[in-house]
């Protein structure tokens, strides 16, 4: 099997010519033709196509292979978790069941270990029910929310698959996605999602299927102390009071847990590292697939329009979108009582009216206020305090739009109805956030605007703040990926400052998986 890059489509033009297509570059006769990957040409506005990797079968590979500079052998995804070459007496724990815990726990659990998994939120239908309380009430529960349950924070987002990391691994988290009942259309789309109103249903697949093969999942049970002697781990300590001895414990609890951050910066070491606050910003996706799509907008083969953006500063300040949500909305993503923060998330259909994503400025440790290894945390706090008072309680968000932010006087939401659900006070966000994130994203919207017409619209709506882009703390390790000063320890995923993202989330979380099976041997 080959593999064809370079195959272009029309928007009016069915898939079932795809193999005549792959013929005419190949000039040779085919038998088989899959996709493997499809993405939007939008390049040029006057010619808005679809551009399709293939796996080919035909007679002759080598000869094809000679003629056609786009082809080359087809990559093998033969990538299976490892087996352990004895089984431990002891079952090994997984903290946390966000996307790192989660594959970890499934790697460990196809590998005959039964992990026991300890989440301090609640399964994906209660958290559900938490969530919309937030969002229908202001009422928040700290232990189970948009960051703390089954999925982590991903769980409600746009789902987004995306990543930059390159990985063998991938493809086979993919699959897994979708034999718990994700689409398909994962596997090969070029910018793939599942949608936050399919993904909790697709993490407690996952979590069913960890349980079929010997794993068990504790949900409302929260990591309080680890226990140690010697430099090793010996038991992990619930909140509950609960001992449970292990010497083997993956660490995956999301950068959200920060008293499990205070509890770890006594124990291991950690280090404060860069990170990114800012704020969501919101248009019509309407506007957004005209400036993307020109006169093809609203073609109804086109996915809802995305975008992503960066630029630096005269000074070396950077600004750049993150996490870009395509007919979707702002969402409540507070997991402590008096703050607020937001984040974005959009359903599998994309079908809402705004667009939104964060506006990030690049933070440095040396900007942070607060010395110390959890200086960025504290400065996180901070911002989210300041926002829950200016915004008057309830977990109002402050919100204001890019005219007034930009140029002053009141805000007035027309256009652009914000999103964010409990709902927003026009608030002047230079008064919350910090010159370094308001200057850095003042200095950006004009340059966007030269990238992507409409971006600095005035009627567009800035509500914030966005702090939980990314954690503020990377929790050191070695190559056997433990704690240089807690052996059985392996801290994993956002949280422990090793991704960013659902798929480097889970890519992490195998990794671990197979260093804790390495080291049984």
């Amino acid at each position: 099997m080959i593999r064809l890059r370079n195959v272009a489509l029309g928007l009016d033009e069915s898939e079932q010519l795809l193999a005549a297509r792959a013929e005419e570059k190949l000039k040779a006769p085919v038998s088989a033709v899959t996709v493997a990957r499809r993405a939007v040409d939008a390049r040029r506005k006057s010619d808005v196509h679809f551009i399709y990797t293939l796996d080919v079968s035909l007679r002759d590979e080598a000869s094809a292979l000679a003629r056609c500079r786009d082809a080359s052998p087809a990559p093998k995804n033969d990538y299976a978790p490892p087996l352990p070459p004895q089984l431990p007496a002891e079952r090994p724990v997984v903290v946390g069941f966000g996307p790192a815990g989660m594959f970890a726990a499934l790697a460990l659990a196809m590998a005959g270990l039964r992990p026991l998994v300890l989440e301090r939120g609640e399964d994906a239908a209660a958290r559900t029910a938490k969530v919309e309380r937030l969002r229908r009430e202001g009422v928040l529960d700290p232990e189970s929310n948009i960051q703390f349950g089954e999925g982590g924070a991903g769980a409600f987002s746009d789902g987004k698959l995306t990543t930059g990391v390159k990985d063998r691994r991938i493809p086979w988290v993919l699959d897994q996605l979708v034999r718990a009942g994700a689409p398909v259309d994962i596997t090969f789309e070029a910018k793939p999602h599942i949608g936050t109103d399919l993904l909790p249903g697709v993490c407690a697949g996952i979590r069913r299927r960890i349980e079929s093969l010997g794993g068990e999942v504790r949900f409302s049970t929260r990591l309080e102390a680890l226990e140690t002697s010697g430099g090793r781990l010996t038991a992990a300590v619930t909140a509950a009071g609960e001992r449970i001895p292990c010497s083997a414990l993956i660490l995956a609890c999301g950068h959200s847990a920060r008293d499990t951050f205070d509890m770890l910066c006594k124990l291991i070491p950690m280090a404060p590292k860069p990170f990114a606050m800012g704020v969501r910003i919101e248009h019509l996706q309407r506007d957004t697939d005209r400036a993307q799509y020109g006169p093809f907008a609203g073609h109804p083969a086109l996915p809802p329009a995305d975008y992503a953006l960066a630029a630096e500063l005269p000074g070396g300040r950077r600004c750049y979108t993150f996490c870009m949500c395509p007919g979707g909305e702002v969402v409540p993503a507070a997991s402590e009582p008096g703050m607020v923060c937001t984040n974005g998330a959009s359903p599998y259909r994309r079908n809402y009216v705004n667009s939104n994503a964060a506006l990030l400025a690049a933070l440095a440790p040396e900007d942070f206020p607060y010395p110390g290894v959890l200086g960025g945390m504290r400065w996180q706090r901070e911002l989210e305090r300041r926002a829950f008072e200016a915004a008057g309680g309830g977990y109002r968000a402050p919100a204001q739009t890019v005219g007034s932010f930009l140029h002053g006087g009141p805000s007035v939401f027309g256009r652009v109805v914000p999103s964010y659900a409990p709902g927003v006070a026009a608030v002047d966000l230079h008064n919350i956030l910090p010159s370094v994130i308001t200057g850095t994203v003042a200095g950006a919207l004009p340059l966007f605007e030269r990238k992507l017409r409409g971006f600095a619209d005035p009627e567009a709506v800035l509500t914030g703040p966005e702090t939980r882009s990314s954690s503020p703390v990377r929790m050191l390790r070695t190559d056997t990926l433990q704690s240089p000063a807690l052996a059985g320890l392996f801290p994993c995923g956002e949280g422990a400052g090793w991704a960013g993202g659902i798929m480097s989330a889970a890519v992490d979380g195998l990794r671990c998986a197979e260093a804790l099976i390495a080291s049984l041997g």
